[in-house]
């Protein structure tokens, strides 16, 4: 059965990629989460979409001490979500300033993943192919998911993922058909489609069998499911 993860925790009342936002998407049943790392100046990983805080500066310039009691840290994070399953999105855009392309940031999770016992149920994931490439190679066996650009054909990703040792593809859910679905399954890789929002769409999807289905109303696609479980 497809999996229901609330993007960036559930976010309706209380701020994203937040403490409250993991607890609330746990409350109401979620499978999972998807939240976005990043490094801050003195190597510390926080949790925040956005290379800066706004009021506050650009996350790779400011120490830790700086950043906003807000803005929850890895651990912080990772500790909050117990129980349900992960999405460890690792922020490294080519075309950012803070721009690891040494692999230290993907070996870095990799480890903090590792030692504090939050492997199992967690996948990392990265729109930037090197980090992904990186994060496999720092571990062989830990599950990780190429995010696909929305502008792009994911179809010839598929091998491109498989040939490189990958657990999965995250593909825009415009983009998801039951062809790519199809190829990947076949490819021994899991489809977790990013970011779906309506129900409509959310029944195309659950038709198509893909693994996860991301979501900012975890509370629309968990309904969904259940009327479509209930009524077949």
């Amino acid at each position: 059965m497809t999996a229901i993860f609330a993007h960036r925790g559930l976010h309706v009342a209380v701020g994203e990629n937040t403490v409250a936002a993991f607890l609330e998407a746990k409350s109401v049943g979620a499978d999972g989460v998807e939240l976005d790392v990043r490094r801050t100046r003195d190597g510390a990983l926080i949790i925040h979409h956005d290379a800066a805080i706004e009021g506050v500066g650009v996350i790779c310039e400011l120490l830790l001490r700086e950043i906003p009691s807000s803005v929850a840290t890895f651990t912080d994070a990772m500790t909050a979500c117990l129980g349900m399953g992960v999405n460890v999105e690792i922020k490294n855009d080519p075309l950012e300033a803070q721009y690891d392309a040494s692999g230290a940031l993907a070996t870095q999770v990799v480890i903090s993943l590792t030692e504090g016992g939050w492997r199992e149920g967690s996948i990392i994931s990265s729109f930037d192919l090197a980090t992904c490439e990186a994060v496999r190679a720092a571990d062989s066996d830990i599950e990780v998911g190429w995010l696909l650009d929305w502008r792009n054909d994911p179809a010839p990703c598929v091998q491109m993922a498989r040939d490189r040792g990958f657990t999965a593809v995250h593909p825009f859910f415009q983009r998801t058909d039951q062809a790519l679905v199809e190829a990947a399954h076949h490819c021994g890789l899991a489809v977790n489609v990013w970011t779906v929002n309506f129900a409509e769409e959310m029944t195309r999807l659950f038709d198509l069998d893909v693994d996860t289905v991301i979501t900012d109303n975890p509370v629309l696609a968990l309904e969904t499911l259940a009327a479509r479980t209930s009524s077949a």
